[in-house]
């Protein structure tokens, strides 16, 4: 193997344990804002209305995370070619 080779191996690598990480936050995140926002009462089990909830609460915020994340990217590789 090459340096460069191993050079974009690396690169690589780091690029996964970087998305790795985004996506374990963006679930740490949806946990903890939908859930305070759609379980008041913790209980044994979620009503369906707390399931509802919470499903369009995550899809939500998966949608908003997912537009500044491309924007951000967009910006970067803009700024990156200049």
């Amino acid at each position: 193997m090459d340096s460069e080779s191993v050079k974009q191996e690396v690169i690589k690598q780091v690029q996964t344990q970087y998305a790795m990480n985004n996506a374990r936050e963006l679930i740490e995140k949806i946990n903890e804002h939908c859930f305070q926002k759609c379980v008041p009462k913790p209980g044994a089990s979620l009503s369906s209305g707390e399931q509802a909830c919470f499903t369009q609460c995550m899809e939500k915020y998966m949608s908003a995370w997912n537009q500044v994340s491309t924007t951000y990217i967009t910006r970067l590789r803009r700024e990156g070619g200049q």
